[in-house]
């Protein structure tokens, strides 16, 4: 429900005024006297402002040059006579949404409100957003000089020249968003907005809704029209969180916004354009989840134009010590203290911890350290209590001793990285750097040699039996 400020020093249209817009769900206060309705709006008490041009107190130029220079930004639509035009555009020149001729049908000002309502809501969207993405440039960065990092700021260069679909893949925690708003900010649309979605927390229709907009009346609560994302994000970025929950119906669309840049409103048979670059991030196998029928495989392959790998945190090692002094710095400037220190043999420790929630996991323990941190020292034990016990060797050997079989450490190996990556094998394969093919045939070998030796078995606990 959006508020509506009514000045005007004829009563008949004041309550005329009222009446037709609270008809159409707005909250509508009325004012005689300019001065009186001054304050409310420039505290923010209202969405929209209808003024007379012409009033005794205080003619509608100067109220909204007083607005205006009390920087208040509330759209202002005056309302002036057949022999007033000139003042009108003066009004406009100050900064007026827009001016109507009396008298004017209710439905005129009906419309004209609407698209002064939706201007609003625009403006109010993109400054916050644009201000959420100022923020997070500001105090997010990519840290880290291991080969790894090295290698994605080098892809992130190369694919941000590019304007074709990306897709993220990592695990939850590894910085997907953080890659994808370094992708736009170095991209050629980096003057233009970046929009985020996450697809895993809306429903179906509500996140059809999010993405293509809808007109008044498409269901129920749409009790105005609304801009989709991919319209407000004309000219720049989309990003398209967790792809993979989006239901198998909007995959069909979100299809053919790609391959066409065309689109409908729910509730609209006009077909409207949008110039998006999309950015898609997963934490699922979406080969897998294409041969299990529950993702599209031409919306895939169409997504899967410019891959983005990002590696699991217990596979950045080198990066440990700087991110922990880059969140620890940054959660201290943030609190106003000076960080705490870390001795050695925490840093080592949290160098073989095996990292479930990856860098998100890191952040959040580096701020529970920065303030719970006893006489601003960072122990071995400190931490390894907040780990909640499950710190492991970082070494994909586990217990195994020098002087063992190479057979039976490249088999602990494959089996450790197995069980990390629940069994698939095509992602084995590919961080282990081996063919599919040649992990099959180790795999079905150390089969066929445990079945020898549970038979082996069961006929040595037959022999006695059978000799008695």
């Amino acid at each position: 429900m959006s508020r509506i400020c009514v000045v005007d020093d004829k009563p008949l249209l004041r309550d005329s005024l009222k009446e037709t817009l609270s008809r159409e769900d707005h909250a509508v206060e009325t004012f005689e006297n300019p001065t009186e309705a001054l304050e409310l709006v420039v505290r923010g008490e209202f969405d929209l402002v209808l003024s007379d041009l012409k009033m005794p107190r205080m003619d509608g130029v100067t109220f909204l040059r007083t607005l205006r220079e009390r920087s208040c930004e509330t759209p202002v639509i005056l309302m002036t006579a057949f022999g007033s035009i000139s003042s009108a555009v003066e009004a406009m020149k100050l900064g007026a949404f827009d001016y109507i001729q009396k008298p004017f049908e209710a439905d005129a000002i009906v419309v004209q409100v609407e698209r002064a309502l939706q201007h609003g809501r625009l403006r109010s969207e993109n400054e916050a957003l644009r201000a959420s993405l100022d923020d997070m440039r500001r105090r997010r960065e990519m840290v880290g000089d291991s080969e790894e990092m090295l290698a994605i700021r080098c892809q992130i260069a190369r694919v941000a020249r590019s304007d074709a679909t990306v897709l993220i893949v990592g695990e939850s925690g590894t910085g997907k968003e953080l890659v994808a708003t370094a992708i736009h900010a170095q991209s050629s649309r980096a003057d233009r907005p970046m929009l985020c979605l996450n697809c895993a927390a809306l429903s179906g229709n509500l996140l059809e809704s999010e993405l293509f907009g809808h007109e008044r009346g498409a269901f129920t609560g749409a009790d105005r029209l609304r801009k989709g994302r991919f319209e407000l994000a004309d000219g720049g970025t989309l990003l398209l969180d967790e792809i993979s929950e989006m239901a198998l119906p909007l995959q069909a669309k979100l299809l053919r916004v790609l391959q066409e840049g065309e689109f409908e409103r729910v509730g609209s048979s006009v077909t409207r354009r949008a110039n998006v670059r999309v950015i898609a991030t997963t934490n699922r196998d979406l080969d897998d989840w294409v041969a299990r029928h529950r993702f599209r495989g031409d919306l895939f392959y169409r997504l899967n134009v410019l891959p983005v790998h990002l590696p699991p945190l217990r596979n950045r090692g080198a990066d440990i010590r700087r991110l922990v002094d880059h969140f620890l710095k940054e959660a201290a400037t943030r609190d106003g203290h000076k960080p705490p220190k870390v001795s050695p043999d925490a840093y080592r420790l949290l160098e073989e911890y095996r990292w479930p929630g990856n860098v998100r996991e890191l952040e959040n323990l580096c701020q529970r350290a920065s303030v719970l941190a006893p006489d601003g020292l960072l122990t071995c034990d400190v931490f390894r209590g907040w780990l909640g016990g499950h710190v492991e060797s970082a070494s994909p050997f586990g217990d195994l001793q020098p002087g063992r079989m190479l057979e039976e450490m490249e088999r602990r190996l494959i089996e450790k990285v197995l069980a990390e990556n629940n069994g698939h094998r095509q992602r084995t394969a590919r961080m282990l750097g081996m063919g599919v093919r040649t992990l099959g045939m180790k795999l079905k070998q150390w089969r066929e040699e445990a079945e020898s030796e549970r038979t082996a078995t069961r006929r040595e606990g037959l022999e006695p039996a059978l000799t008695a």
